[in-house]
C-alpha cells in the first residue's frame, strides 16, 4: 500500500503514465470531457474535491513545463485566477472554447468536483533533468 502521495489508484496509473509534452486537463464538473480521452473523474459532491485540492496534489507529483487556462477565469473566478497564477508561473490564457479544443489532444482528463466557472487548467508534462 502506498504511504503518501495520490492514493487514488486510476490517477496515479495514468499520471505514471505520462511522458514529456504529453498534456493532461484537470477541469471542474462542468467542463465537457473529450470523447477517446482517458477521463479519471473524482467528482463526489458539488465541490468535493475542489479544484485547488486536486491540482495542488497532481502538481505535487508531475513537473509540469507549460500551463493553459480559459482567458475567462480572470473575470469570472478570481479566486481560481489567484490559484493558478501563483502555481503556475508563465501561465497563457486562450478563449474558453479554444481550451475545449485543445483538450482533445490531452491523454489525460481529470474531473473534480468544483462548482464554480473556468476553473480548468492544461497542463503540458516536463521533465524532471
Amino acid at each position: 500500500m502506498k504511504r503518501a502521495g495520490i492514493l487514488n489508484a486510476a490517477l496515479s496509473g495514468a499520471l505514471a503514465r505520462l511522458g514529456h509534452t504529453d498534456e493532461l486537463l484537470i477541469c471542474d464538473s462542468g467542463m465537457p470531457l473529450p470523447r477517446g480521452v482517458e477521463a479519471v473523474d473524482l467528482a463526489f459532491l458539488p465541490g468535493v474535491p475542489s479544484f485547488a485540492e486536486v491540482l495542488d496534489g497532481i502538481l505535487s507529483e508531475l513537473v509540469v513545463e507549460a500551463a493553459t487556462a480559459a482567458q475567462e477565469v480572470r473575470t469570472a473566478n478570481a479566486g481560481c485566477d489567484a490559484l493558478l497564477s501563483a502555481r503556475l508561473p508563465g501561465l497563457t490564457y486562450v478563449p474558453h472554447e479554444e481550451l475545449k479544443r485543445l483538450s482533445h489532444s490531452s491523454r489525460l482528463v481529470v474531473r473534480t468536483g468544483e462548482a464554480q466557472p473556468y476553473a480548468n487548467v492544461l497542463l503540458r508534462c516536463g521533465v524532471a533533468f
